[in-house]
């Protein structure tokens, strides 16, 4: 996301005097720095954020790995904790409480949220696309100035707190096989290098080797629900479903009905992939508001379009102004080629 140019930015950079690449600098455009965060090995993860000058310790980030779902921010000087969840299903979506308020983080923004009001953006970052590799974030002070709030640089540091460990996990999905895990604990490397050492004198020496690793199976395709899912997946879409000849419509309407659980989800279209599959979209739309009325869950509004897709025309349009009576009713219909259902 664009970033206003005349709002106080910080920049993630790496520090350049560590050479394990594990303290990164939050600094304004003029180079200086305002936080200073480290990532401590170990088996369990764990960050913390110093102030750069006094080197005193402004906040920790805690839990079981880099990827857990829930993660414990420990403010100091004073003292406070902070739960923060993954609350997201199909989305980017992390939760945590401030004072009285309540504040998520969906991918590239944080919002306070304020029910039934609209919620209100607090923070805003620029991220490349396809991963989360923060490059600048913003603080917007003139928002959060209009609620109030005790400690607002306690708010800041949880904020950015949050943000450097969502950067940790994108980096734990993306790292290299090649590259060293931080987490692991060295007795496991020198274990693998003595065996590696073994194996190589036993080749020279002319021993006997021991046989080549079995090749695990080839995974089971998957079916029903979890095969739609990784159709949509390959996809790219996010509130779209495209129905197409694969799988049966109760499990395109169990896909749908878990859509639509997620808050983030105001609405979804179903459409056909071709005409073909056209009364297969209106299947899975009355099996969708099926499992929905079964699990008491709220009403659905259903809506069709038909022939979404149209073919533009060459040549100007022909207006034919003959009453031709000998035709029967019906006779020039043909059926839709592509349907929509938004729901």
């Amino acid at each position: 996301m664009s970033l206003d140019q005349n709002l106080f930015t910080l920049h993630l950079t790496p520090n350049t005097s560590d050479p394990s690449g594990l303290v990164t600098d939050l600094t304004d455009p003029s180079g200086n720095v305002h936080y200073r965060k480290r990532r401590i090995p170990g088996q369990v993860y764990k960050i913390e954020v110093y102030d750069p000058i006094s080197e005193s310790l402004l906040a920790s980030a805690t839990s079981p790995s880099v990827t857990s779902k829930h993660k414990t921010i420990e403010l100091y000087n004073p003292s406070k904790v902070i739960e923060m969840k993954y609350t997201g299903t199909l989305t980017f979506r992390w939760s945590f409480k401030w004072e009285e308020h309540e504040f998520e983080w969906k991918r590239e923004e944080c919002f306070m949220i304020r029910k039934p009001d609209p919620p209100v953006m607090v923070a805003v970052t620029k991220e490349p696309p396809g991963r989360i590799k923060t490059a600048s974030v913003q603080i917007l002070d003139y928002n959060l100035n209009r609620f109030d709030i005790d400690d607002r640089k306690g708010l800041e540091i949880v904020i950015l707190t949050a943000l450097l460990t969502f950067q940790d996990v994108s980096d734990s999905y993306h790292e290299s096989p090649n590259e060293s895990n931080i987490t692991s604990p060295p007795a496991a490397t020198t274990s693998a290098l003595k065996s590696f050492t073994e194996m190589t004198a036993r080749k020279v020496s002319g021993g006997p080797t021991s046989s080549p690793p079995v090749v695990p199976p080839k995974p089971k395709p998957k079916i029903g629900v979890e095969r739609v899912a990784e159709i949509q997946a390959s996809r790219g879409q996010v509130n779209e479903v495209t129905i197409v000849d694969e799988c049966s419509p109760k499990d395109y309407a169990q896909y749908c009905a878990r859509m639509l659980r997620d808050e983030a989800m105001l609405f979804i279209s179903i459409r056909s992939s071709d005409g073909l599959q056209a009364p297969k979209v209106l299947q899975v739309v009355e099996e969708t508001k099926r499992i929905r009325h079964k699990a008491g869950d709220q009403d659905l509004y259903q809506y069709v379009l038909y022939d979404t897709v149209q073919i533009p025309r060459k040549g100007p349009k022909t207006i034919n102004l003959d009453d031709n009576k000998d035709k029967a009713k019906g006779k020039d219909y043909t059926p839709p080629s592509n349907i929509r259902s938004p729901i």
